[in-house]
């Protein structure tokens, strides 16, 4: 039995269950499942990624965790128990998964790659989290890291941003919207802006001196020196190289690895240089000899330098070689660093060749990152690795925690750093080594002279370890300078570091030893003289800062300086001894210069401090003292801050009368010196000694009455500093007094409370009095004002300590009352107001319930009053933000409802104005500006939404109740409405905030359902407002529009918790939209048709329940636009207008349309006006259809046939069915562009024409439209004509652009515009000359149909006619529209369809080629006119197409099948003629006609003829290149008459059995014979040109056709002719043969004389038609006339013959449009051998012996395709179907055989093996039309109502047919 689960709620599937049992649920590894009851070990639940489904699943299959459950029953929702950071990580990691994989898909490597580290990184961390063993700390740490990484990810897939707080999400409605709005401005920010670091450190790593001089150890001394003020900044890294160039400790990195820390930002510039001085360890010259000497000295060796500058790219500098210049002047050294950064480097060499480096800037390294360790030899110069850090020294310690834990030294800053840290200790002296002058000492040469130093007690005793080289080296006892070679003035400049303990300090002195250096062998070191200097001063004080001259005291070279007592007593500085005017000592002339700078936390060097400090012993210089404490430096008096405090309070406690005003002056002096931000951290030790130390318990009284008396002299003082002063420090002050009288309380129990409160209360009386004062003149008491109140705030928590919060909150909130109401007042003193106000509202004060209410009417007043001015914006944001972060969502205890009432009343008003007017305003231009004006936007917004989302009903009520007049509420709504379409806007917030657009959204559906009462009860009968009902609707529609509710675009896991939140607030603001339209009864006839397209938007959304809401809307509106008008016109006219916009940006579906369709008829079923309704709704649904196919369509992405035929669906829908001019012309626009796209330009020139007609040649204005400008529709249609023309000439249409030309020629003409009259007659003479000089390709044409439900509609159970592009034939152009349809399904056959196929689930299509039939054939059959002519009008204005499929009726004569050989013509009349304004047309009509055989041969001869005739006159004009196609022709029908192929007509038809049979048959079988006569003496006269043109080596074939011209004459029964053809002259009229203007010789005519065509067919087509006769004998001569002119027979191409089977002998053979495609070379391919007859016999198979197809033929081989070609050739109204008719009649390719192959052939014909003609094959493959034809069918008689609005062109074309 199954029971419901009370604690197995939840669980994750650890196992795939495949849910094969009854009932099962299919699970995979890793789904969550939810359960619900639970029976023997089974469950029943769903998955949480598809809660619709539910099922049952193995127990054991799922592990189950905690959970809580909200809703318990049949809507619970289970919530884990897990941090709440694991559960996000877990579903955001699902939610990445499917969009990780279709990264893959889009084949987005990189982010794809990138994405799959961080998931695998926030999985380790997830392990890290849930095992569960992590310190508190790097717990938070490892959450840091996750959401860091869920951040980017998020970022990255374009998901939402996620609100969080300490990591963990938030609930949006668990925290005010204010707060939200922080925390992802927050979240926004720091993703956007990185925080610039102020703190800044570069590490340095010693790599290896490369030099080629080296064999000594080395020290290496490094430090920061600022070139500007010329000094160094920091303290030096010292370390010491081996001989090698190497570091001497490799092991240990803190011996050559250093940190130069606490590098402020003003310090990263250009003039900031890393110096670097090299010291050798030696012999004293560098080339001495060995044994020289043996002592070592240190000698100057070199020195590098870079600037800082060069590391703030960010980089790390690997490998740097820094040039090293040695120092050539010895006396320079101490200068040498700078004299490299002045470029005054020249006078320095380099050490070693320096090869590899580069000259750059202050010594800019050259990088080794190019060279290999093989080529360093050539490199010289110092490798260090140099990289800046950002960030402060914590924070880098975590982040390169490697760089720390193997060591680094620290190399500090000179002195303290920017920020003096309490607590921190320090004790350094810092001593540079300057200079000396010594005397020569009697000796020729200078001294080389070395200063020792010790630091030595009183007692003698040297201090150990306390002198400092630099970081990175431990520190010495002794220190020795370097050495410079005779040099009795040398300069060192070698700074050191003293950290003295302090207790050493007192007593201890520096001694300097000076020793001459000898160079000769002993090297011996002797002393000549001394100096020192004590540390401490006799009266405590430390030596004093700065640069001292010390005594040279002389000695002997073996004098003991052990006992100090002996020189200690001697003076030590030349200063002291001036000073103290002592003797004159001998050896003044020797100085020795150092400078000292005392770095500590517990010494000072200051006596006025001292004197302060120790002020019991000097009781008479207590006031001096007081004075001079602010002359004392800041750094000496935090040093000793608690000594001087109680030195301050004791003299108060000594005499307070005397001493008051001064003690408290120098307090405030004190307290103002901790606002500087280098001793800010000294505050937290001031309060320590207050809240432990400070020990005054009566200063209070004498604190109040001096701080009472300065306020009170405020208004009076003209001078305000000081008092601004005291002002500045009343916090600290009134800690002073608050904690002083809690002293006194205690130790008296409270006494004088009462006295205290009085004094309390004057004070801020006074304080009061001043505020309430306006500034007068200079502005200095508005200053103090503004003092006053930025620091007041500081002093409420102090108050609090002895005052009841309640008497707090009335003190303060009558001080801030006080202030001057005034606004004009100053405008510093607002904003500090303000400040004020905000600090107040941060304040502890204000956060109680008791003192926010007191306070909050102050705190809205001046806000008010801001807001009003608009001013100060940013902080108002701020604190109203803050305001509503108090207020919590749920509150709703009595006191937060009372808040609101206030802020509702005070503030709702003025935020609505506020935001209408930043919105309106122009954003300033400024990324920084524009950032900040977008936060206070958004600051407000979120105000807003607080407040709306805090009010209950009872505050709405009250909020309409408060408006005196309807005046009043309309402006209210109509700002309110207003305000939330701006809210709407995407732009309001970043797109990633999703989060808070819901919240938003929420908010704006609750209050709208509020107030949409107040819409009906105010403003409906007798109020309406057309105004606010209008703006509540446009509110509603683009509230549901809006890109964020469009829950069908997210992923599932976000519209589940998005639907568990909100519910679907489209649906709800669409049922509040329905009844509001309801409620407005005769009143809707405003909003018709005006809401039609607003609506029609909501309705195409893809909700189902806001769509059977909406659409019900459409009948009412059609039912009282019938009442108002009788019809709804303005209604349908909407509808359509919108509905194309809104479907072309892809709204709507298929599911839609249904939808419409059916609602829309059930709803009209029982009205009166049904039938017009019906009509309506079924010409909106098939626009529907069009609109959804067109959209459909154009996704695709390349322009083929099916984008081009919706369009022109479409735009034949907008013309015939809703004449919709604007829609039609918007539509030829578009399909022009579709059609330039694809290089359709004839099709592009018929789509612009379709707009040209309809304008007129009128002065009428137009407006702008689409990409025209505002023109007249004279200038428009010119415009027009010359683009149309333009197309016409690039699709080669030529005679149509000439047409055009003279069209617009008559216009110039008219207006007598000469200049482009003349330019458009040189076009027209343009257009004749290409006609005649380009060649143009003869397309194909193509029936397809289209069968099958699953075409678009404008296709679906329809035939088109296509016209090919150039080149393409059958198989090409089959290929093309399967790949345009690739889920279609070719046909085999070329019948027409049945039922079952039309009405199939799929897409069928059926191809076969077609013939063109020109409607006019005057043009064609006009001799004489060129071939290039008649060209265009075999294939230009054709409405006619036909196919032809032979089958034999009754028995079939095996002896003769010509006697059955029937043709079924099929005949298809298209709605328009091709070409047009597409490439295809649907066909209208079709015929069906059956042709007798004797109709069959007819047509057979006469197109044979025609073909004869053409190439004939070709060949005699010279149109032919060569003479290849005329041999190929008469070859084929001479050879084809003699083996029996005409004889089989005569056998025929011309037997007495026939002609008696058939007596209605006499003409035409006259006809057949006169036809016969004809081709023989066409024949004859083609022989005769022929043996003019004929190359020598064709010479043969040419007499092998003559002999059997005899043969097929006698078979012929023919024998009149004369036998032999001789050349006789021709006499011509004129005496010359006569030729036309276009240069080519005029067609003969059947009696010897010429037609000459005497109009353009362009114009005046004549109407002659000419029949041909027999050839007489001058037909020689005249030939022989002709080729009298012709070049030599060497120039014409060889000739080779070509195969010899006459089409004539094959008159039977299969119908054209069936017959195999062969390529076109197949034609001149050799003979068949005797191993391929069996394939000819083949060929003549009755068509159910040989099975074929339409559209896909049987492969035949080349052999066997010839012989179809050739058998077909001429035969039917077709010839091959894979050659154009340039091809079949001029150039096809010559064959590659010799004339052997020639008699090869005609023994295989005499050998009797094929005796009789083949039988006709049933049709194999659709072929292409003949270009040849002449027509015998009947032009169609009607024309289809499309046809007579058709272009211009077609019907012009067709009235000279």
């Amino acid at each position: 039995m199954w029971i419901p689960t009370e604690h197995e709620k939840y669980g994750v599937v650890i196992a795939s269950f495949r849910g094969t049992v009854p009932y099962g649920l299919s699970l995979e590894i890793g789904d969550t499942v939810q359960i619900l009851e639970k029976c023997d070990g089974w469950y029943r639940g769903f998955a949480l990624k598809n809660p619709n489904v539910k099922g049952i699943f193995p127990s054991s299959y799922v592990h189950l965790k905690n959970a809580c459950v909200k809703n318990k029953g049949q809507f619970e929702m289970v919530i884990p128990t897990e941090d709440s950071v694991i559960t996000e990580m877990t579903s955001t990691l699902r939610d990445w998964g499917t969009m990780w994989k279709q990264l893959y898909v889009r084949n987005e490597g990189d982010l794809f790659h990138r994405l799959w580290h961080i998931m695998n990184e926030i999985l380790d961390l997830r392990r890290q989290v849930l095992v569960g063993h992590l310190t508190h700390d790097r717990m938070k740490d490892v959450k840091r890291h996750i959401t860091a990484r869920l951040d980017w990810g998020n970022e990255q897939l374009g998901l939402d941003l996620v609100p969080r707080k300490e990591y963990a999400m938030v609930d949006p409605e668990d925290i005010s919207i204010t707060e939200l709005y922080r925390l992802m401005e927050h979240r926004h920010r720091k993703k956007d802006t990185p925080v610039q670091a102020s703190n800044h450190h570069l590490f340095v790593q010693m790599k290896s001196l490369m030099c080629s001089n080296l064999g000594e150890e080395l020290e290496v001394i490094f430090s920061l020196f600022d070139s500007k003020e010329n000094r160094p900044i920091s303290e030096r890294f010292f370390l010491r190289l081996n001989r090698n160039g190497l570091p001497k400790a490799p092991d240990k990195p803190e011996r050559h690895c250093s940190l130069f820390v606490d590098l402020g930002s003003s310090e990263l510039r250009r003039d900031i240089y890393i110096t670097v001085h090299i010291i050798r360890i030696g012999r004293m010259g560098a080339g001495e000899k060995k044994n020289a000497c043996s002592v070592q000295y240190r000698r100057p060796f070199g020195c590098a330098v870079l600037s800082i500058a060069d590391l703030l790219t960010g980089e790390t500098k690997d490998d740097l070689i820094l040039k090293v210049y040695m120092c050539n002047t010895e006396s320079e050294w101490y200068q040498i660093h700078e004299n490299i950064i002045k470029k005054l480097n020249a006078r320095y060499n380099l050490t070693g060749s320096n090869a590899g480096t580069c000259d750059q800037e202050g010594g800019t390294p050259s990088s080794l990152s190019s060279q290999s360790w093989d080529t360093m030899s050539d490199l010289r110069g110092l490798a260090v690795s140099l990289q800046l850090l950002h960030g402060d020294i914590e924070q880098i310690r975590r982040e390169y925690s490697s760089v720390f834990s193997h060591g680094v030294s620290i190399t500090r800053k000179l002195g303290f750093s920017n920020i003096i840290m309490p607590g921190e200790m320090r004790n350094d002296l810092y001593i540079t080594i300057e200079r000396g002058e010594f005397e020569k000492g009697g000796k020729s040469v200078a001294r080389n002279v070395e200063v020792t130093m010790f630091i030595v007690e009183n007692s003698g005793q040297i201090l150990k370890d306390f002198i400092s080289f630099g970081s990175g080296e431990p520190p010495a006892s002794e220190y020795h300078s370097f050495v410079l070679y005779h040099n009795n003035s040398p300069r060192w400049s070698e700074l050191l570091k003293l950290p003295i303990p302090v207790d050493k300090f007192r007593g201890a002195h520096i001694r300097f030893e000076f020793r001459h250096c000898s160079t000769k062998e002993k090297g011996e070191k002797k002393l000549f003289g001394f100096s020192f200097v004590p540390l401490m001063q006799e009266d405590g004080r430390t030596l004093p800062d700065g640069t001292h001259e010390l005594i040279v005291h002389k000695c002997e070279e073996n004098t003991n300086l052990q006992d100090t007592t002996r020189y200690l007593k001697l003076p030590f500085s030349k200063g002291i001894l001036l000073g103290n005017n002592h003797q004159a000592i001998k050896a003044t002339k020797e100085s020795f210069w150092i400078t000292s700078f005392l770095c500590s936390t517990k010494l000072t060097q200051n006596g006025d401090m001292l004197d302060l400090l120790k002020w019991r012993t000097h009781p008479d210089k207590i006031t001096g003292c007081l004075s001079k404490i602010k002359e004392i430096d800041g750094s000496e008096i935090v040093k000793f801050l608690q000594d001087t405090l109680d030195t301050l309070f004791g003299i108060l406690d000594e005499n307070s009368q005397k001493y008051g005003s001064k003690v408290f002056d120098s307090l405030v002096h004190i307290i103002n010196l901790l606002q500087d931000s280098k001793f800010h951290h000294f505050k937290p030790v001031m309060d320590t000694y207050i809240e432990s130390h400070f020990a005054g318990a009566l200063a209070y009284r004498d604190l109040i009455k001096v701080l009472k008396w300065y306020v009170d002299r405020i208004t009076e003082a003209e001078r305000q500093e000081h008092i601004q002063e005291v002002l500045k420090a009343q916090e600290y002050i009134f800690k002073y007094i608050v904690q002083s009288r809690r002293l006194f309380s205690l130790a008296t129990g409270g006494q004088n409370e009462e006295e205290f409160r009085c004094c309390i209360q004057e004070l801020l009386m006074s304080v009061r009095f001043f505020l309430s004062q306006e500034s007068k003149g200079s502005g200095a008491l508005s200053q103090s004002q503004a003092v006053f109140l930025s620091s007041f705030p500081a002093v409420y928590s102090e108050l609090l300590k002895l005052f009841d919060i309640r008497e707090v909150a009335n003190l303060v909130q009558d001080t801030l009352g006080s202030l001057p109401t005034i606004v004009h007042v100053d405008d510093s003193l607002q904003a500090v107001k303000l400040q004020c106000i905000g600090k107040t509202v941060e304040s502890q004060l204000y956060t109680n319930p008791d003192s926010r209410y007191i306070l909050l009417p102050v705190v809205l007043h001046h806000l008010h009053m801001h807001l009003q001015e608009q001013k100060d914006l940013i902080m108002c944001a701020r604190i109203l933000s803050n305001v509503f972060c108090l207020i919590k969502k749920n509150s709703s205890e009595k006191s937060v409802l009372e808040e609101i009432d206030v802020i509702v009343a005070s503030l709702l008003d003025i935020l609505l104005r506020t935001i209408l007017e930043i919105t309106s305003r122009p954003q300033p231009s400024g990324s920084a500006m524009r950032l900040q004006f977008q936060d206070v936007t958004g600051e407000f917004v979120a105000c807003l939404l607080s407040l709306l989302r805090q009010m209950t009903d009872r505050h709405y009520q009250q909020l309409l109740d408060s408006f005196n007049t309807k005046e009043e509420l309309r402006d209210f709504l109509l700002q309110i409405f207003t305000v939330f379409r701006i809210l709407i806007r995407p732009e309001m917030f970043p797109k990633d905030w999703t989060v808070m657009r819901l919240v938003a959204n929420n908010v704006i559906i609750t209050t709208v359902l509020y107030l949409s009462d107040a819409l009906r009860k105010n403003f409906l009968n007798e109020n309406f407002d057309y105004k606010i009902w209008d703006s509540y609707f446009y509110l509603a529609v683009i509230f549901i529009n809006q890109l964020c509710l469009q829950l069908e675009m997210f992923t599932p896991s976000k519209k589940k918790k998005v639907l568990e939140k909100y519910g679907d607030m489209r649906v709800t603001m669409g049922c509040e939209i329905f009844s509001m339209w309801q409620n407005l009864g005769e009143h809707k006839l405003h909003f018709i048709p005006a809401l039609i397209g607003p609506f029609l938007e909501v309705t195409l959304i893809p909700q189902p329940d806001l769509r059977n809401v909406m659409i019900p809307i459409f009948h009412d509106m059609m039912d009282w636009e019938q009442r108002r008008s009788g019809n709804f016109k303005q209604v349908e006219a909407k509808l359509i207008d919108k509905l194309d916009s809104l479907m072309s940006e892809g709204k709507g579906d298929e599911t839609y349309r249904e939808l419409f369709n059916s609602i829309l008829l059930k709803k009209i079923e029982r009205e009166t006006w049904r039938e017009s309704g019906v009509s309506l709704i079924a010409t909106v649904t098939r626009l529907m259809e069009r609109l959804l196919d067109y959209r459909d369509c154009m996704k695709m992405g390349e322009v083929d046939g099916k984008k081009i035929g919706c369009t022109v669906s479409l735009l034949n829908f907008y013309k015939t069915e809703l004449n919709k001019e604007e829609m039609y012309i918007r539509y030829i626009h578009k399909l022009y562009d579709l059609h330039l796209k694809a290089q359709n330009f004839t099709e592009a020139a018929y789509t612009l024409l379709l707009y040209d007609e309809l304008l007129e040649w009128s002065d009428r204005p137009l407006r702008e439209f689409l990409t025209y400008p505002m023109q007249t529709e004279w200038q428009r249609k010119e415009h027009l004509h010359l683009a149309i023309i333009q197309n016409f000439d690039r699709g080669k249409c030529w005679e149509n652009g000439i047409i055009l030309c003279r069209k617009i020629a008559e216009q110039y003409e008219s207006y007598y515009d000469y200049r482009n009259l003349s330019k458009m007659r040189m076009m027209e003479a343009s257009l004749y000359d290409k006609i005649m000089d380009q060649q143009r390709l003869e397309p194909e044409f193509f029936r397809v149909g289209f069968y099958g439900k699953k075409f678009p509609f404008f296709l679906r159970n329809k035939e088109f006619v296509c016209r090919g592009h150039d080149y393409e034939r059958l198989e090409a152009f089959q290929q093309r529209m399967l790949n345009e349809f690739p889920q279609a399904i070719a046909m085999q056959h070329a019948n027409q369809p049945d039922e079952t196929i039309f009405q199939a689930e799929a897409q069928y299509l059926q191809i076969y080629a077609v013939t063109p039939i020109p409607e006019s054939q005057e043009v064609l059959q006009r001799e004489g006119v060129p071939d290039n002519i008649k060209s265009f009008y075999k294939v230009n204005h054709i409405w006619k197409f036909r196919y032809d499929r032979p089958f034999h009726k009754g028995t079939k004569d095996k002896e003769n099948e010509f006697k059955s050989l029937w043709v079924e013509r099929t005949s298809l009349y298209l709605v328009q003629s091709l070409p047009g304004i597409s490439r295809w047309f649907e066909v209208e009509k079709r015929e069906v006609v059956e042709m007798s055989p004797l109709e069959n041969a007819i047509e057979v001869l006469e197109n044979k003829n025609q073909q004869l005739k053409t190439l004939i006159s070709q060949c005699q004009t010279r149109q032919m290149q060569n003479i290849n196609p005329l041999t190929m022709c008469l070859n084929g029908v001479i050879d084809a008459a003699v083996n029996g192929g005409v004889s089989r007509y005569q056998e025929a038809f011309f037997v007495k059995e026939y002609i008696l049979s058939h007596p209605e048959d006499g003409e035409k079988i006259a006809r057949l014979r006169e036809l016969m006569l004809e081709q023989a003496q066409i024949l004859e006269f083609g022989l005769a040109v022929h043996e003019k043109f004929v190359p020598q080596d064709m010479r043969p074939l040419h007499k092998k056709l003559v002999d059997q011209f005899f043969v097929m004459k006698s078979s012929l029964g023919i024998q009149e002719f004369s036998a032999c053809i001789q050349a006789s002259p021709v006499h011509f009229p004129n005496g010359s043969p006569r030729v036309c203007r276009n240069s080519a010789p005029a067609s003969m005519s059947p009696d010897g004389t010429r037609v000459i065509p005497r109009r353009s067919p362009l114009s005046y087509p004549a109407v002659n038609r000419y029949s041909s006769s027999s050839l007489s004998s001058q037909a020689s001569a005249e030939v022989s006339n002709i080729t009298g002119q012709s070049e030599s027979s060497d120039e014409v191409f060889n000739m080779q013959p070509s195969p010899s089977t006459s089409s004539l002998s094959s008159t039977h053979s299969a119908s054209p449009n069936v017959t195999s495609s062969a390529p076109s070379s197949a034609r001149a391919s050799p003979l068949l051998s005797d191993k391929h007859k069996h394939s000819r016999e083949n060929s003549c198979l009755s068509p159910r012996e040989r099975p074929c197809s339409a559209i896909y033929p049987t492969p035949v081989e080349p052999s066997q395709r010839l012989l179809f070609n050739h058998i077909g050739e001429g035969a039917l109204p077709r010839s091959d179907p894979n050659l154009s008719a340039p091809e079949k009649a001029v150039n096809p390719t010559p064959s590659s055989w010799s004339l052997d192959s020639g008699k090869e052939a005609k023994n295989m014909s005499d050998s009797g093996k094929i005796i009789s003609p083949p039988v006709p094959p049933r049709p194999t493959q659709t072929a292409s039309p003949a270009r040849h034809t002449t027509s015998v069918s009947p032009s169609p008689a009607g024309r289809s109502p499309l046809k007579q609005g058709s272009v211009q062109l077609q019907s012009h074309s067709r009235q000279q047919g």
